[in-house]
This record gives C-alpha cells, structure tokens and sequence, in this order.
C-alpha cells in the first residue's frame, strides 16, 4: 500500500521526501555561511572563547528559528502525513544550538573551509533522490554525476570524505538544479557529518545519530563502525566519517545504540544505573521506582508492576468470582425481614380480630340466652314492666351490639362514680379495630377493589417497603378469610362471594369467530376448518382434542400470530371487526415452553412483568398487592426468593417454573388471558392450584382460554366452556362443559363408569374406542355442524357418506387435492416454496412495522421508565453472572501477557506485528462475550416485545450495562500487554484506542448475535477479525483493495495504534517514520478520524442490529 501525493504516484512521494530534506539541509548551508567571516578569523581563538562560542550557539538557534518559519508551508503540504508539528520535529531532529561543538570542530578542521564542504540544495536532492530510487535502498550508490562518474573519481567520491570547491570560489548552497564542481583538497568527512558514497561534500547528522570518524578494522579491512572499506591501492586514503543516513535497517550503524545516549552527534555515554536508553537517544530516561535499570539498560524492565496488576486483579477476580451472589442475597435477605415482619404483624391484627369476633359471638349468645332464660321464669306482666323499665333506662335491645355485657376494663358502657380504670393495650387495640375496620392495621374489606384513591389507606406509611407489604398482605389475609368463610374458592363459593362483596371488573373482551378457517400457503393444506363460536368474558374455556388438532394454531389465530398461513372467515372483538393487535396491552398469551429468566428470582420475574405492563399510573402498593396476590394464589410463597434456575444452574422445579411462566401474565391484570397447556407437567394438586389462581382471574371479569391435555374430571368440571377440536382442526363440540355429556349421549357416545370424560372423548377422536352406536368419529364435526345449522363443505360430505378419501388423516390438516399435488413437478413446487418464503419475510416486516392504533385504554410505562426497568434487571442478571465476567477479565490478563511478553514491539515497524495481534486477540474475545447479551435472550425478547414492551428500552438498556465492558476490559488487557511490552506509546494513546476498539467490535456482534444463530454467530466473529486484519494489511498497490480496507475497522484500530507510537520516534528516526508511515499509507493526522471511524463503525452495527431485531423478530 503507498500513499498517494500530487498525480497519486509513489515516485512523487520520494520527490516529495527528497523536497523536505532539501529545505532542512538548505536551511543549515544558509547558517553555515555565517561561519564563514568567524572562519577567517584566528580558529583557534574561537575555539578557545567561551563568549565568542555563546555567541555563535545564540546565532545557530536564532538563524534555525528564522528559516524554519519561511519553509514550514512546503513542509505542511509535502510531509504532513508524518510531521504535525513542524517547529517541534525540526529542533528535535537538527537543533545543534545547545551543542554545536562538531561543528566548531568542523570550521577548526577545514580551516574555515567548511561552507565550501557543505552540500547544496542540487546535492541534497540528488542524494535523496537517487537513495529513494529502486535498488539504491540496498546497494548505497549513488548514480553518476558531475563529481564522480567513470572519467572523474576523485578521493572525495569515497563513502566517509568530501571535497571543496576552492578557496575564494563562491558557491550558491539555494541552486538546486546544478551541482558544483567540488574535487579540491579531499578530506575525511568531518565527525558529525555523514559524506555519502558517490556525491563529494557533507550533510550534517541528525540529533540522536553517532557519527564519529571511523577507524580500519586490520581483521576485516573495514572501517569501523560503518562496514565500509577504504578504495584499494590509495595507502593514503584512510577512513572517514559516517557515510549514509537513512531508515534504520539501511543506516543502523549511525543511529546512538542502545544502552548509551548521544547528547550530540559526536558523543556517546553508557545509560547510569537507575536510567534506559533506547536507540537513538539524546539523553537518559529515568526508570520507575519499581523498574529494573541496571547501567547500558536499553529499556525499563516494568514487568514487575504488570506482576502486581495481574496478581491484584486476579484476587480481585477470585473474590467477585466466589462472593458476587453475596450482594443481592444479602438485599433479598433484608427484604425477606421486611416482608416477614409486614406479615407477622397483618396476622397478629388478623387474630386480634378473630379473638374479638369469637367474644363478641360468645357475648351475644350468653345475652339472647340469658333474656330467653327470664322470660320463661318470669311472668307476663313482671316481663312487661321489666321490658318498660328497660325501655325507660335506654337498655338496648337484647341481640344487638349494645345488649353485649361489658368487657374488662370497659368503662363507656354505664357511668361509674369511682376512678375510671385505664385500657389495656389489648382493649384499646380491640376498641380501634371495631371503631375502624377499614384501618391500614387489618384490611379491606373490598376485596378486588383497585381504586387506591378511594380505599387504599394515605400518608407516609405506604412510602415505605415494610408498610406496603403490610397493606398488600393485609388484603390477602381479608381474602383468604372469605375464601374460608365461603367453603374455599369452589364454584358456589365464588358465587357466594361474589355476593358478599364488591369486585372491579376489568375491561371486558369478548372475541367471537365464524368459519375461522387456517391454510398453510401454497401447501393445499388446512390446520384449522370452518370453526364458529365465542369466548365470553368472566368464563374460562378449554381447548381440547387429540394431537394435531390445531388447538395451538387456534389460540394463535385469535391473538393475530398466525404466520405462513392463510387466514379466512371472521374474528370480532366486542362485536366489531377491530384487530386484535390493539389489545395487545390488556392481552396475556402464555406459550408452551417456559420462557422465564432463569437467572432472576421468581419475585424478580413477576415484579418486572407488573412493573412494565401494568398501568404507569398505578400506585406501587397495588403493583405490591398484585404481585403478592399472585404469588400467593399460584402457591409460589416458599420459592419467591429462588432463582428460577437454567440449564446449567438448578433452580426451582419444573412445576413451579410453569407456574411462574403463567404468573408473568397474571400479574399484568389481563381481560384476555390465553394459555397453551398451562397444566402439561404439573401435578393434580398444581394443576388444580393453578386453575383456582385462573378462577379467580375470571371472577374480575377476564376472558381465559386455555388448552389442556388430559384434565382430571375434578379439573375438568372447573371449566366453564368446552371447544373440542378434532384433527384437521374441525369442531366437535363448543359449549358449557356441563352439557357435552348430554349431548354426546344425544349421539349415543355414553361415557362409561369409572371414566374419564375428556380422556374417553379423545380416544373416540383419535379412533382408538369405537361408539357403540355406529357414529364414525369422522362424522362428528359434520353432525355438530348440522346440529347447529352450520354450513357444511361438499367434500366433507362426501367424506360422511364414503364417496371420497378423507381428508383429516394427516397428522395435522388435509390436503384439498392429492392428485394436483402429485402432478405438481419439482420445479414448480420450489418455486411455490420461494413465493411462500419471500411472502412470509415481506408480512413479517410489515407487522412488525405497522401502527395499529392502541384501544385498550392502557397507558403503561413509557419508553424512558421501561429503560429504567430493564436496566435494574439487566444489572441483577449481569451480578449474578459476575463469575462469567470474572473469567473473561481472567483471559484477556492471560491475552495481554502473552501477547505482550512474545510480540515485542519493533522499532522498524513502529510495533506493528504486537498491535495486529491485539487488534485480533481483542476483537475476538469482545466479540464473543458481547454474542451473549443478545444470543440467550432471544425467546424472552419475543415474548416481551409481543405483550407491548418497548424494544428501544430493550436494546439501549443492553448497549448500557455492555458500557461497563467496553471501559474495563481495555484497561484490563492494557495493564498487561503495555508493563510486558513496554511501548514508546503512551497508556492513554492506547487506552483511547482500545476504548474505541471494544466499542466497535461489539456493535458488530449485536448484529451477528440478533441476526445468526449462536453457532454461525460465534463462527463469524471468530472469522471476522482474522479475515478483515489480512485486507487491512494487504501490501499490494490495488485500488479495489485500497477501497474494501477503508471499509475494514481493522485498519483504523491498527493505523491509530501504529500512529500513537509512530509519533514518539523523532530526531534520528525522522527518514524511519516517514518512509514506514508513507509504506503502510498512515497519516500522524489522522489519529482523531481512526477513532471516530472506530466509533461509526460501532454505532452503525448498533443500528444495524436494532433494525434486524425489530424486523426480522419472531413473533
């Protein structure tokens, strides 16, 4: 990859770099021509000046400071991608005011000779021309010119001498089109200068460079340090100075070698003890107090504190790993306090009530006794002047309240001419609860009663947990005690109190159909037939039939959920043709499977589903109070404060769990409950827990349909309506439960004794009992059909009288024509199917879009408050995952030392190869981790999404909590990688980009967990890294690959890491960093844009995966 400067070519590049050098050494000619007067002078008295050599290192940097004003424009322009900072690189590069002894030893060594030495701006630029050209990079010579070509080959050609032009000759160091002719007194190059090989004058080294004179080698021939050997059959010729100055693999020899410091270029110390010194050094580096420097160190040994980090955080994670459930227990505990507390004290109230009732009875019994006892012993008229006087002295009538003999302590009832005896603390509570029975110290009596503005006890005690529980248990016990009171809750009990007391209705729903009829597109296949009747609110019907019946496609058509299928005939809500979408708010659809947090308690569970889905402005003791009350009437109160469990982590059986996945719609007070065998895997007992729990719901005027397999007759006879289905989808009876016996006998289908009706029924329509009165199990949905006056189909008929196959002998539905589809070929069929599938996907993205307008008269939360919600619960989940998050902290430690410790960053590439490996290591441990936060919560996000919640809320609250991630896990794979590594890059360079890095990689992986399954999606993330790092480090000059990398956030993780360590070489490194930068295509500038790019890229997956979870959603 090249960079593209002017017409876009590579050669324009190294004419550019040519140009920068140009304009640096130009500079430093012009300086040098104020030597010159001083050069005619006595040298040796400058030399031995000390003002006279303050002097000239004032004018060295006002001179500098001058010219690089004038050219930092071309610099700007030309070399802007690897210096930022003109000013800044030019003195850290060639700022010799502070030691400028070479040069002072220079114009005493030439006497005065040394402008007529220096090379001018041709000479420069064809230095650098020819160095930058193919093959000198390797080979060191230059191309022939005026000086030194095969008929001119002076002394001064040699690597390590120059020449002069002449005393007196002048020379124009601007000129850079034409070389002078510079053969006269040839000498060794001067120490601080370098004099290449093939150009006969000298340019000064840059700062951090060693450039002393060379000595021969006798072992080799070699003039040492720099590997070059003197012209053969010349015994005058010695050795000379540096001969070359490029990138550090051509030129390493002139480069300050590490463990020692050059503070100028003639000058090399070894590193004291206690300090480092990298290559090309211009001075000491102090090392950490806890570092290892020992003398000629080339670089701090910090691997100690990354030792302590590793050993500090890996306690640290050790603790979080084996104490993190430790935090919520510890509030559960407290809470369960506060909760038993709220209900010791509502039944201490609730016997004190009993306890004063019982006396009360036994009173009134002991004064209608005593009453009857005198009017038998007595007479008539000593009964009628007794009943005067009574009457005379006020006495109340005997069976009232008043007749009641006084209680101890109890002074009210006649006035006493003593000291009135003061109130036990028993009395008074008695006296208080029967001058006030609504008080918030027992319970209401309106049960059912939701109005918290009219009954709901006022002030600061409902502000508080513990008073809130006391008002919902309160409630519960008043309930309880009816339910006692009334022979539990059978069905003449909740007649009988439905009598007694007053209950809030809900909403009513009621959903009626007409030859609701089902049809899988372009199958020819029906799931659901010509069925007609209704679900009535404060009813709970049943849903039955054999297997393959449609009994779940049936409850699916009437929420609206029924997808790859045509839906005919008619559905109406409340009489009218409205869609059932806009009831979603008040609708409860309870699924098969058991789709329940497993890593929440059960409370949590049922508090969150309240929380989201009830009214906004409900009261929070009432959510308390449903809640409570459904805990309490599922049978759930011993389990409330267990984790539902998963898998892999045992919670609470499987049971309890069903009851819970019923209890999330409970508790958001539906008029419409819908349940998919909600008994299948529970017990007798459970079963008939649940359908009481279920009773109750319809006593408040909710609508629920539920389908059952295999009712005990006690659970049977619970049920209100009866929709028996037979296969094919087709009805067989709908009607009062109390009646199908009837009217099965009415067929002559008697069910015989010691049987189950609902399981006899089911063995007639899966043909395993036949009738003994000769009706075909076929003819069943036909004869209810004409029992009703329904209009049956042809083919059905002709099914009853034997004139053609039947069609409902596949597992689920019939086909309408087995000849066409055996005449359809293969072709047309898959063609069928690709219609099907394109059908399916454009229906789904446009309900999933679609608006229907709301008309369940719900207001729940908003978007804001939901957001709330699932942050607190996403939070709770995230701390009793804390293990899980510990390991993943535990690998990207082991990451960063590995990587750190073998992938040691290399000052020719700038650490190319460490970073490309990190960029790797972090994007695939991110991106795994991050598949989890949407891949195991898919079905619990269909589920919630359906009933109404919001997905935004959903998905920000998510991307929030993963927030924590993408601070902590940088820094923790960088306490590792940068003490073993050890970069010239600075912590927070790095830091910033791995910030930026972990947030990209897990925007990505939103969408791959949202849009795959788990397997694919942990593929690709896997894949992606690999595949995107090779495309972003391609080295071949292709602009289609150019194109595709910019798409590649690979490129920018590794171009901001390799920046942010680029831009701490300087000085001697100057010609290193432009030539790697220029190879690789990197800009210092573009530092900022790499991590804004970064940041694009992760909120565009974000984006991406939002769109894909709302559009592409399971239903």
């Amino acid at each position: 990859m090249s960079r593209e400067k002017g017409n876009g070519q590579s050669s324009s590049c190294f004419l550019s770099l040519t140009h920068f050098f140009v304009v640096t050494f130009f500079k430093l000619s012009v300086l040098l021509l104020f030597l010159q007067p001083i050069s005619c002078q006595n040298v040796q008295s400058y030399n031995n000046s000390p003002a006279t050599k303050e002097l000239f290192n004032q004018l060295v940097f006002n001179s500098f400071s001058n010219f690089t004003s004038v050219f930092k424009k071309d610099i700007t322009k030309y070399f802007g991608f690897c210096i930022t900072d003109v000013d800044s690189d030019w003195n850290m590069a060639f700022n010799f005011s502070k030691r400028s002894e070479f040069i002072t030893n220079c114009a005493r060594k030439t006497k005065g000779d040394l402008t007529q030495r220096i090379c001018t701006a041709a000479e420069v630029k064809f230095y650098f021309n020819s160095f930058f050209s193919k093959g000198s990079k390797s080979t060191h010579y230059l191309q022939p010119n005026k000086n030194c070509n095969l008929s001119s080959w002076v002394s001064g050609c040699e690597p390590g001498w120059a020449c002069s032009v002449g005393r007196g000759q002048k020379i124009d160091l601007k000129n850079s089109e034409t070389m002078p002719s510079r053969t006269n007194d040839c000498e060794p190059c001067c120490e601080g200068f370098f004099c290449p090989h093939g150009i006969t004058c000298m340019i000064p080294c840059p700062l951090g460079a060693y450039c002393p004179l060379a000595t021969l080698n006798k072992t080799t021939g070699a003039c040492d340090p720099y590997n070059y050997q003197p012209p053969a059959g010349k015994p005058n010729h010695t050795c000379g100075g540096a001969d070359i100055w490029a990138d550090i693999l051509s030129s390493r020899e002139i480069f300050c070698p590490k463990g020692s410091y050059c503070p100028s270029t003639i000058e090399k110390l070894p590193c004291s003890s206690g300090y480092y010194c990298r290559t090309g050094s211009t001075k000491q580096a102090g090392c950490f107090r806890l570092a290892t420097c020992k003398p000629k160190s080339s670089n701090q040994n910090i691997t100690a504190y990354g030792i302590l980090v590793f050993v500090g955080l890996s306690f640290l994670f050790i603790i979080i790993y084996n104490c993190s459930d430790q935090v919520l227990a510890t509030r559960e505990k407290r809470q369960a306090r506060t909760r038993e507390k709220a209900v010791q004290s509502v039944r201490e109230t609730a016997q004190a009530r009993e306890k004063w009732k019982s006396a009360k009875d036994v009173a009134k019994k002991h004064a209608i006794g005593l009453q009857t006892q005198l009017s038998r012993t007595f007479s008539r008229a000593k009964s009628k002047r007794q009943a005067d006087l009574v009457k005379s002295t006020g006495q109340a009538k005997p069976g009232t309240d008043a007749a009641l003999a006084p209680m101890p302590g109890d002074t009210s009832s006649a006035p006493t001419k003593g000291k009135k005896k003061d109130k036990s603390n028993l009395t008074k509570m008695l006296h208080e609860i029967e001058a006030n029975p609504e008080s918030h110290e027992g319970f209401n009596l309106e049960i059912g009663d939701k109005n918290i503005k009219k009954h709901a006890p006022r002030g600061k005690q409902l502000h508080t947990q513990s008073q809130m529980f006391r008002y919902a248990y309160g409630q519960i016990e008043k309930e309880k005690a009816m339910q006692e009171q009334n022979k539990n809750l059978t069905f003449s009990g909740v007649i009988s109190m439905a009598g007694d007391i007053e209950i809030r209705k809900r909403p009513m729903i009621e959903i009626s159909f007409k030859d609701l009829t089902i049809t899988l597109k372009h199958k020819r296949r029906h799931l659901l037939r010509c069925v007609t009747g209704k679900l009535s609110p404060g009813r709970v019907s049943a849903v039955m039939g054999p297997s393959g019946a449609g009994k779940t496609t049936f409850l699916s058509a009437l929420t609206g959920k029924a997808r790859r299928c045509h839906v005919s005939g008619m559905v109406l809500v409340n009489g009218k043709a409205e869609p059932i979408q806009a009831y979603k708010k008040i609708i409860g659809f309870v699924p098969q499977d058991d789709i329940v947090h497993g890593n929440l308690t059960v409370e949590e569970n049922l508090w969150f589903s309240a929380r989201c889905r009830l009214s906004a402005d409900l009261p929070k003791p009432e959510k308390v109070l449903v809640v409570e009350r459904v805990i309490e009437s599922l049978g759930l109160q011993a389990v409330r404060d267990s984790l539902v469990g998963t898998v892999e982590k045992r919670g609470i059986s499987g049971g309890q769990r069903k009851r819970v996945n019923v209890g999330l719609e409970m508790v958001m007070e539906p008029s419409l409950l819908i349940l998919d065998e909600p008994t299948s895997g529970l017990d007798s007992s459970s079963s008939l827990l649940l359908l009481r729990a279920l009773r109750r719901e319809a006593l408040e005027g909710v609508n629920i349909c539920m389908v059952v397999h295999q009712p005990s007759y006690t659970l049977f006879s619970m049920f209100d309506d009866l929709i028996l289905l037979a296969k094919g989808g087709l009805t067989v009876y709908h009607g009062p439960v109390k009646k199908v016996e009837e009217y099965f006998a009415g067929l002559g289908i008697t069910v015989p004794e010691r049987a189950n009706p609902p399981d006899y029924f089911i063995d007639i329509l899966e043909g395993i009992v036949k009738p003994r009165s000769g009706v075909n199990y076929k003819q069943l949905p036909i004869r209810w059909m004409l029992h009703n006056g329904y209009p049956v189909p042809m083919d059905m008929l002709r099914s009853a009288d034997g004139m053609g196959e039947s069609s409902n002998d596949s597992t689920h539905g019939a086909r309408l024509s087995e000849a066409e589809s055996e005449q359809e070929s293969f072709a047309g069929e898959f063609w069928q199917d690709m219609k099907t599938n394109v059908e399916l996907k454009k229906d789904n993205v446009e309900n999933n879009f679609s608006d229907t307008e709301d008309l369940s008269n719900r207001k729940t939360p908003d978007v804001f408050q939901q957001y709330r919600y699932f942050l607190g619960r996403i939070c709770k989940q995230r701390l009793r995952e804390a293990r899980t998050q510990a390991v993943d902290f535990l690998i990207l430690l082991l990451a960063g030392i590995c990587l750190g410790t073998l992938a040691k960053v290399s000052d020719e590439t700038f650490g190319v190869i460490g970073y490309t490996y990190t960029v790797i290591a972090v994007s695939l441990l991110c991106k795994i981790t991050a598949l989890r936060s949407f891949s195991l919560d898919k079905l619990h996000y269909w589920r919630e999404s359906a009933s109404g919640m919001s997905s935004l809320a959903y998905f920000l609250a998510k991307d929030t909590v993963d927030h924590f991630n993408t601070v902590v896990k940088p820094l923790v794979y960088l306490s590792m990688f940068y003490f073993f590594n050890n970069p010239r890059s600075t912590v927070t360079d790095n830091y910033a980009v791995l910030i930026c890095l972990v947030y990209c990689v897990t925007g990505i992986a939103y969408a791959l967990a949202i849009f795959l399954e788990p397997g694919p999606a942990q593929l690709w993330s896997v894949l992606l890294p690999v595949v995107l790092t090779l495309i972003a480090t391609r080295g071949e000059n292709s602009k289609f690959v150019n194109k595709l990398s910019n798409f590649c956030y690979t490129k920018w993780a590794l171009e901001a890491f390799v920046i942010s360590n680029a831009k701490r070489y300087y000085g001697v490194w100057l010609i290193t960093r432009c030539g790697s930068l220029m190879e690789s295509g990197y800009d210092l500038s573009h530092w900022y844009r790499c991590l804004i790019f970064l940041i694009v890229f992760g909120l565009a997956g974000r984006i991406i995966a939002f769109i894909i979870m709302v559009t592409f959603q399971k239903k």
